[in-house]
């Protein structure tokens, strides 16, 4: 029964792990270059920004990135997050 437990426990937790919004902040162009929608240029253009300029308060802010829009972005809404942001604050 114990042995249940704990795999029932760690499979939950794999299930939390595996849809986690990817952070744009601290994510490197791997982690990004996963997110559906994203390929490795995309991802190498929001770590070249992030570099640049600093954090990113929301993710309305991936509009100064090239190659991201309105409709890209609301696409990838549910896949990415921002920490410490007003973005944060409203989850």
């Amino acid at each position: 029964m114990k042995r249940i437990l704990s795999f029932l426990v760690l499979a939950l937790a794999g299930i939390n792990l595996a849809f986690a919004a990817v952070n744009i902040n601290t994510a490197t162009p791997a982690e990004l270059d996963g997110v559906k929608g994203i390929g490795p240029s995309k991802a190498q253009a929001i770590v070249d920004y992030r570099s640049k300029n600093g954090p990113f308060k929301s993710l309305d802010d991936l509009k100064n990135v090239k190659g991201f829009g309105e409709k890209s972005i609301a696409k990838l809404k549910g896949e990415l997050s921002v920490s410490g942001g007003p973005e944060a604050a409203k989850k």
